[in-house]
This record gives structure tokens, C-alpha cells and sequence, in this order.
């Protein structure tokens, strides 16, 4: 029996061995374990070893890399199946469509990833502070086109498209956009300058060239908005605000921001009494901060007055127009108590000789 059986068993096998058709078939149970394998080995382990670190950036990217794996390896088994079982035209036409779909999902993967790096970075504006907020979406964008026009070149490659032509057509469009916007992209690389160099930040209070100054409301990535002491909001293009001297008047160690009171007294005021009566308006003055101390300066000896200045810090800008109508109302009274003279522009007038009567 086993004589008789054995030849017609290697008789089998061999036809097994060499028809296509089978073999196509193991190929395909092979590409779905492998798949399935991949598949289990990050479901299961890697995400695993992804949930002890402290970022979830590596969870997201790990959910996203599986499936793109798992069609990969099935796409590469169709791909030799289509070697074993077909030829010519419709060889060529397959292997197209499954390079079309592997394009698709590898696009669908960079883009995904792109966001989730851009998202993570601009969470941490410290590693990177070109990608914040405000710039992720022109990032993503720009991502997203880089990776559209390398799809549609494998794509047309798959299809065996000639590229030349649509490459000089896309040159040309592109000159003709860049003449056109050019306005619209200096204001849009200006944006992206702005919010990397940061020289200011929503909330501060800037005083422009033009003579316009209020708070930062809005950095955009064409224009910046300023909110005015009017409450009249101005919309200035950032390539105006990138090549224009900006005064911050809430930048450097703290928000803090000095005052100045100018005052004059008249000649042969004791100035001993204008320094105390100037620094007791200032200590006692509920907006004036005691660290900094305020301080006083005999500036000038002026044409009719002892020029006088008091120095003072406010918490905000905002406080300045405020306190300082504070200030000059108490300095005027206090002077006025002390017996302080103001001195104002006098002008004598001399009548050399009166007209002789006719």
C-alpha cells in the first residue's frame, strides 16, 4: 500500500508545488500571518513599552505606523500573487493600482504624522519656537502640500505619466502666484519671523514709528492687532510690524513700567522742600511701587523755572495715563498747601511813546 501510495503522493506534491495557483495561495496565507503577526507585536508589546514613558506622542505614533504596516505587508503579497498569476497588460495594470494604494497609505501616514509631531512641539514652544500655536497651522499646511505633490508624483510615476511637462506647467503657475501674492506671502513670512523671533507677545503694550500704542491682541500669521487706550482696535500687516521700530513697553525683566512727572518752581524755591513735598506725594500714591523706589531729579535750570522731575514705577503700562492725572492733581494741591509757586510764561509789554493826539 505504501508503494502504491507513495509515488502518487510526490506525483501531488510536485503539481502542488508547480501551479501558480497554489502557490499564490500560500503567499497569501504567509502575507496575512505576517500581517497579523506585525499586527500583535505592536497592539500588544510595543504599545506596552509605549505606555511607560511619559510622552504620548510615541502611543500615537505607534497607533498609526500599525495599520500602515499591516496593509504594506498584505500589499506585497498581492504583488507577488500578481507575478504568479498574471503577465502582459494586466500584469502592469495591477501593479499600478496596488502602487497607487500603497502611495495612498503611506501619504495618509506622513500627514498623520506630521500633525502629531507639530502638535507635540508646539505644546513645548522650548524645544522649537518657530512651531508654536499661532504657526502650527501654516506648518501643517505646508506639510500636507509637500506631502500631496511627492503622492501625486509616485502616483503618475506608477502610471508610467511623463512628468516634464506638468513640472514646467507647475514652474510657471508658480512664478505667476508669486508675482501675484507677493504682498500676501511677505506678510505671511513676516508672521512666521515675527512669532519665532518673538519681540513681542499678546498682552504687551507697544508704542510703533507711526505713534500708535496699545496691547497686543491678536499675532496673526498675515497681521498683528493692537487694541488702543480708545478702544479702537488697529490691524497693521506684519510686514510693516517686521521692518518697523517697535517700542515694548512690557518687555525686559518685568511688566514694570516708569513715569515721569515734569515740574517746575519758580527761582528762589527752596528746593529741600520741593524734593520732600514731590517724594511724599510719590510714597504715599497707591500705584506707585515701593520696589523700585521712586525717586526725584532737579533736571534743568530753566528760562523762568528749576525744572524738576519725579520718577515713579507702575505694575502695568496700562496704569500710566491714570496715575499720572493722579499725581498732578495731588502735586498742585500739596503745592499750593506749601506756599510753592508754579511759574507760567509772563510777557511785558513796553509802550516806548503814546501816540500824539490829533
Amino acid at each position: 500500500m505504501d508503494q502504491i501510495n507513495h509515488p502518487q503522493i510526490q506525483q501531488y506534491l510536485n503539481s502542488f508545488s508547480e501551479n501558480p495557483f497554489y502557490q499564490a495561495i500560500i503567499v497569501v496565507i504567509i502575507g496575512l500571518i505576517c500581517a497579523k503577526v506585525v499586527n500583535v507585536i505592536f497592539s500588544k508589546i510595543m504599545l506596552r513599552i509605549a505606555n511607560k514613558t511619559h510622552s504620548k506622542l510615541d502611543d500615537h505614533i505607534l497607533l498609526i505606523t500599525r495599520p500602515a504596516l499591516f496593509y504594506t505587508i498584505l500589499i506585497i503579497a498581492f504583488t507577488l500573487v500578481t507575478n504568479l498569476l498574471s503577465s502582459g497588460q494586466t500584469e502592469l495594470i495591477i501593479y499600478s493600482l496596488l502602487k497607487t494604494t500603497a502611495v495612498f497609505i503611506w501619504s495618509t501616514f506622513l500627514i498623520r504624522m506630521a500633525r502629531l509631531v507639530l502638535r507635540s512641539i508646539s505644546k513645548n514652544p522650548d524645544h522649537l519656537t518657530i512651531i508654536s500655536s499661532q504657526t502650527r497651522p501654516l506648518f501643517e499646511n505646508i506639510a500636507i502640500m509637500l506631502v500631496i505633490g511627492g503622492a501625486i508624483y509616485f502616483i503618475f510615476t506608477a502610471w508610467r505619466i511623463d512628468m516634464t511637462a506638468w513640472l514646467a506647467s507647475a514652474g510657471i503657475v508658480g512664478i505667476a502666484v508669486g508675482f501675484a501674492a507677493k504682498d500676501t506671502l511677505a506678510n505671511l513670512f513676516s508672521g512666521v519671523f515675527i512669532l519665532a523671533d518673538a519681540p513681542y507677545k499678546i498682552g504687551d503694550f507697544v508704542v510703533l514709528d507711526s505713534g500708535d500704542r496699545g496691547e497686543v491682541t491678536h499675532i496673526g500669521i498675515r497681521s498683528t492687532r493692537l487694541l488702543t487706550r480708545d478702544d479702537v482696535e488697529v490691524t497693521i500687516p506684519n510686514s510693516i510690524m517686521g521692518n518697523t521700530k517697535i517700542i515694548n513697553e512690557s518687555g525686559g525683566p518685568h511688566k514694570k513700567f516708569r513715569i515721569r512727572l515734569k515740574v517746575g518752581v519758580a527761582y528762589g524755591t527752596d528746593i529741600d522742600l520741593v524734593r520732600k513735598v514731590l517724594m511724599e506725594v510719590a510714597e504715599n500714591a497707591p500705584d506707585i511701587c515701593h520696589d523700585p523706589e521712586p525717586r526725584v531729579r532737579f533736571r534743568n535750570f530753566g528760562a523762568s523755572s528749576l525744572d524738576f522731575e519725579l520718577l515713579g514705577w507702575v505694575d502695568e503700562p496700562v496704569l500710566r495715563g491714570r496715575v499720572l492725572d493722579a499725581l498732578n492733581c495731588t502735586v498742585y494741591k500739596r503745592f499750593q498747601e506749601e506756599g510753592i509757586e508754579i511759574p507760567y510764561s509772563k510777557q511785558d509789554v513796553y509802550i516806548k511813546s503814546m501816540p500824539e493826539k490829533g
